[in-house]
Parts: C-alpha cells; sequence; structure tokens
C-alpha cells in the first residue's frame, strides 16, 4: 500500500530531527506547508516532486557525511544554557 505524502513528510520529519516549518521553508518556501497538508491541502504535481526531490537529496548529503539531524534550533538553545547552569 502507498504511503500519502504527508505520511512520507511526517517520518522525514522524525529521521531528520527538523521542525515542520523549517522543513517547509527549505523544501518549498514555504514554512506554513506541513500544517496546511495537515489541514487538507492538496499540492499539486509540481510541488510533490519539490518535496519529494529535497526529502531525497538530504538523505543522500546524510548518506554521504554531509548533513547530521540537526532538531529544533530552540531545544539546542535550551540544552546549552542548561549546561552552563550546571557548571
Amino acid at each position: 500500500m502507498e504511503c500519502s505524502l504527508l505520511q512520507r513528510i511526517e517520518a522525514f520529519l522524525k529521521e531528520s530531527a527538523m521542525p515542520p516549518s523549517v522543513f517547509g521553508r527549505a523544501a518549498a518556501r514555504d514554512p506554513r506547508l506541513v500544517s496546511d497538508l495537515r489541514g487538507g491541502r492538496e499540492p499539486g504535481l509540481q510541488m510533490i516532486c519539490r518535496i519529494e526531490h529535497f526529502m531525497n537529496k538530504w538523505r543522500a548529503d546524510r548518506r554521504a557525511g554531509q548533513v547530521v539531524p540537526q532538531g529544533d534550533r530552540r531545544l539546542r538553545a535550551l540544552h546549552r544554557v542548561d549546561a552552563v547552569a550546571r557548571a
């Protein structure tokens, strides 16, 4: 059974630890992309191709060691503040 685009995006977000708004901005220059898809937006064929290309390129770059899952920048800042507080 084929997964929907939204299901593939949700799996990618978990795999990459990328926030939805960062994904939307990077994949389609639309920070609301994922929230709109969750709300029922139907993307066109060109948009689907852009999104799939972005996810495939990110995965290829990761296999090549050029990118790593980074997660949400806000959480990284929180961890830095917590580490400084402990020191």
